[in-house]
């Protein structure tokens, strides 16, 4: 196997996960088996207690590992099926690390950051290589170099470079190249100063990307590479998408990056075939039709809060040659001003995961605004919840629904815990994670939709619908179109005499990609399409 190590200099957020997935696009589409996995420099364990507003989404795996939003993008723009050992923060390490010393494994040495912290780490490659089965694995650093949490994973791969031999190991280093406007012109020296804080620790760069809001000249190519010791033809410019973040693996293709790192690794491939790619990009940016969505939602301020559900609404969109004009709607804004000041004219309405009470009575508002006035509806985990208690209020007869989540003495609660559960423990004790299987009802919209009878689906979430309750929705003609058969567990509910209202307790968004839409998505799409051709 060979690996590639993938660092970011000057600030975050350059987009280093996005320039990982990129490159696995295009050597897929040279016929390698690629690997990705990301490294996390912070201390917590996992991103499942962190807030949206400091990690955006948590991404779940099929195994329920939660995970870094980045390998949501590395499964959408790959066909890497990806497990928690894909994810090592800087806690995971210390954790382990400190198991092994309370155990007694180094025998009564002093625990240090070299060798102890360092191995750790180099043992997770060691056994990536010896079970993953890919011809490369690119591996993405989380945080920016000069970080001080960074550093035991940067003298890590510094290590594991040497120990595994030239040709072996690339390091493409993702870096800013400003455009000043006052003095009209780019500035190499961040870029100059970040490859430096590299060469300290005694990492050099072979490989440049250079984001940019402005082409980058050859003038200034010629400048990075000579401070930077690099040739010319390994400063690739990675300017911001006028489109679709799908657009990158087609600019870096253009920019010759998979050429750069065949060569340096010693391997011989068919140039790459991306006609399917550019067939996705091209009807993503000048789709037939359009359909107006909004997404009633309560992390709005923080774009990648919701990162997968509007990559597979995009999805299904174009997969049915249709843009979408997204539409973020606050849920607390609409507890102020009304369902109708924010929802009125639109061809669906979506409604995400989330926890907590905040926003709530907005999202069973806009369930409601959806049910009465048979515009498209989509609901996800806590999107479902809301639909359940929003129909048990307004149909059912059961004027006090409510979820135990939000009212934990609630006589009608229609949505809790389930027995057993105790919601004291650690948080993610009690949750439902990674993937369940699902019956179908058949006829059913949902079953329709997979063209299957079964299948398997993600989950990330505490509480259930209240079976106690489900005869009497069933009877006020809620229908239950999908059910775990391990205890009987309503994963889907529709309302037959609706165009379109499906809601689902599982993240469906979780299994979309650009060339495969999930079947939910695209049913919600086609739905919203048809409203908006009748209006």
């Amino acid at each position: 196997m060979k690996y590639i190590f993938i660092t970011g200099g000057v600030i975050s957020s350059l987009g280093k996960g996005l320039t990982a997935a990129a490159l696995g696009t295009i050597l897929e589409r040279r016929g390698l088996k690629v690997g990705l996995m990301k490294f996390d420099p912070y201390l917590n364990v996992d991103p499942g207690t962190m807030s949206p507003y400091q990690h955006g989404e948590v991404y779940v795996l099929e195994d329920g590992a939660e995970t870094d939003l980045d390998l949501g993008h590395y499964e959408r723009f790959t066909s890497c099926h990806l497990t928690r050992r894909h994810n090592l923060t800087a806690g995971q390490v210390y954790e382990e690390v400190l198991r092994k010393e309370r155990r007694g494994d180094y025998l009564g040495k002093t625990v240090q950051v070299i060798p102890h912290v360092t191995d750790e780490i180099k043992n997770r490659l060691r056994h990536m290589g010896q079970h993953e089965n890919c011809d490369i694995l690119i591996t993405e650093i989380g945080g920016t170099t000069g970080d001080i949490e960074g550093l035991p994973f940067l003298e890590a791969l510094r290590q594991f470079s040497l120990e595994t031999g030239p040709g072996h190991c690339l390091f493409i280093h993702v870096t800013l190249v400003p455009f000043i406007k006052a003095a009209g012109e780019l500035k190499s020296k961040p870029t100059q100063q970040s490859v430096a804080k590299l060469r300290e620790i005694g990492i050099q760069p072979q490989i440049l990307v250079c984001r940019s809001e402005h082409p980058v000249d050859h003038e200034t190519r010629q400048k990075i590479s000579n401070f930077c010791n690099v040739s010319v033809e390994a400063v690739i410019e990675e300017q911001d998408v006028k489109h679709t973040i799908y657009e990158v693996p087609l600019m870096l293709h253009r920019e010759r990056l998979d050429e750069l790192v065949l060569t340096h690794l010693g391997i011989k491939a068919p140039p790459a075939d991306l006609r399917d790619w550019e067939k996705l990009v091209g009807r993503m940016i000048a789709p037939k039709h359009r359909a107006r969505i909004a997404m009633v939602g309560k992390y709005l301020g923080v774009p990648d809060a919701y990162k997968s559900v509007t990559e597979a609404l995009f999805h299904a969109a174009s997969g049915e040659d249709v843009g979408v004009d997204l539409v973020k709607v606050d849920a607390e804004e609409i507890e102020k001003q009304g369902a109708d000041a924010f929802l009125a004219g639109v061809d669906g309405i979506l409604v995400p995961g989330g926890f907590g009470e905040r926003g709530i009575e907005g999202k069973i508002a806009s369930a409601k605004y959806a049910r009465e006035n048979k515009i498209p509806y989509l609901g996800l985990c806590l999107g479902m919840q809301v639909a359940v208690i929003e129909y048990a209020r307004s149909v059912a007869g059961l004027k006090k629904a409510h979820s135990s989540e939000f009212e934990p003495n609630s006589k009608e609660a229609v949505i809790s815990l389930l027995p057993g559960q105790d919601i004291n423990g650690a948080k993610g004790g009690t949750m439902r994670l990674g993937s369940y299987l699902c019956h179908l009802s058949p006829g059913s919209n949902a079953q329709k939709a997979y063209a299957q009878s079964q299948i398997q689906e993600r989950h990330r979430h505490r509480f259930e619908f209240n079976n106690a309750y489900r005869l009497n929705l069933e009877k006020s003609g809620l229908k239950i179109s999908g059910i775990h058969p391990k205890g009987d567990l309503v994963e889907i509910i529709e309302i037959p005499d609706h165009p379109w209202f499906v809601a689902c307790q599982f993240h469906p968004e979780f299994r979309s990609k650009p060339d495969v839409p999930h079947p939910l998505f695209r049913g919600f799409a086609q739905a919203a399409q048809h409203h908006a051709q009748k209006k």
